[in-house]
């Protein structure tokens, strides 16, 4: 059995092939529990249950009748479930592309949950938003002209905004719903969309960076869900490719990239792919992120041939910018000191990554046929 990234992942054998609601006739099959099947079609995976008994488990799906259900989790992180008491349920919907649901959480705050998938919570979203938009964006002199991928909660932008020298933020987000659910329900991450410079286009990101014109941005951002089904072009070559385009020379990428404890060979597949691509240099950082499997989450940030970025040390740190904290939220989590330790990996990682073992290398950006 496969992952997205072509490799094994062992899953749960589901025996019986049938679910029904006491009537005989057959459960519409929930968006999440489809992606599921994209990635493991043999699995019959026929529907998901996120709140049971005042508790959340993240991507709880289901095979098997009634009496005799059979319960197995996410195939990104097989044989693990993470949950949180639910307080109050305050959204929940379906749009065209998947399920929204948003809970008052008794520890986390309010949380926002895309197809029985935690995407944020309030108490822990700084640790993300703040890496992921920091991380390329100080390593780079002046950025001007930024792409975001997905994003749709805002707290990307809301970042970006920090960086005066900013001129443009266009984003590309699939699912106008989450735009507006996270409006209402996540106004501290929204407020991103209120910056002048942010032009949002609703459609989708491949598209998009296939029309954008070659060299147009300084750093592109891929704030992607999990690439599982649907999802799993975004981890492949042809994607890396059009972003490569779109960047000028010594432009930068910072690409969500999964856990280090639990998807080894998808960052292995995705560092290699990028070696071929991204002549300049290829990093992998991570940062704790408390409700994200593992509790952590990793990087994968890049640069175009041109000039050298060493994003090892920041050449535009976040504590110089002139008007980063005035007039925004006060930075929780990043700072310069977090920046250079994020590259920091440990020794099981370098071991089963290959290209991480020439590490000392890439931190100079050479480049290692």
């Amino acid at each position: 059995m496969e992952d997205s990234a072509g490799r094994g992942f062992e899953y749960q054998k589901i025996m019986d092939d049938k679910v029904n609601n006491g009537n005989g006739s057959e459960r519409a099959i929930p968006s999440c529990c489809l992606k599921a099947r994209a990635s493991a079609p043999e699995l019959d995976v026929k529907c998901h249950s996120t709140v049971v008994s005042g508790w959340f488990s993240e991507s709880h799906f289901s095979s098997g009748k009634a009496r005799k259900r059979v319960y197995f989790n996410n195939p990104m992180w097989p044989g693990e479930a993470h949950s949180l008491e639910v307080k109050n349920i305050l959204y929940k919907g379906k749009s065209d592309y998947q399920e929204i649901l948003v809970f008052e959480s008794s520890t986390y705050g309010k949380v926002l949950v895309l197809d029985g998938i935690v995407q944020l919570t309030e108490k822990d979203e700084c640790a993300y938003q703040e890496m992921i938009a920091h991380l390329p964006l100080c390593s780079i002199p002046s950025p001007k002209s930024v792409l975001v991928v997905g994003g749709g909660d805002g707290g990307v932008l809301r970042e970006i905004s920090r960086h005066g020298s900013v001129e443009l933020i266009d984003i590309c987000e699939i699912d106008k719903m989450v735009i507006d659910v996270c409006k209402e329900y996540f106004p501290e991450l929204s407020v991103g969309f209120e910056d002048p410079r942010v032009r949002l286009h609703v459609g989708d990101a491949v598209e998009f960076l296939q029309l954008a014109p070659e060299g147009k941005y300084d750093a592109v951002i891929v704030d992607s869900s999990d690439p599982v089904g649907p999802a799993q072009e975004l981890v492949e070559k042809p994607f890396f490719q059009t972003i490569a385009k779109a960047l000028r020379p010594g432009g930068v990428l910072c690409n969500m990239t999964e856990s280090m404890w639990l998807h080894t060979h998808l960052i292995d597949d995705m560092i290699s792919i990028c070696r071929e691509i991204f002549k300049g240099s290829v990093h992998y950082a991570w940062a704790s992120v408390p409700t994200y499997p593992s509790g952590v989450i990793g990087f994968l940030i890049c640069s175009t041939e041109g000039p050298l970025v060493d994003f090892l040390n920041p050449v535009n740190p976040i504590e110089k910018l002139k008007g980063a904290v005035k007039n925004k939220r006060e930075l929780r989590f990043y700072n310069s000191e977090i920046h250079s330790a994020a590259f920091a990996l440990p020794t099981f990682l370098k071991r089963e990554v290959r290209l991480l073992r020439h590490s000392p290398k890439l931190a100079r950006g050479i480049h290692i046929p």
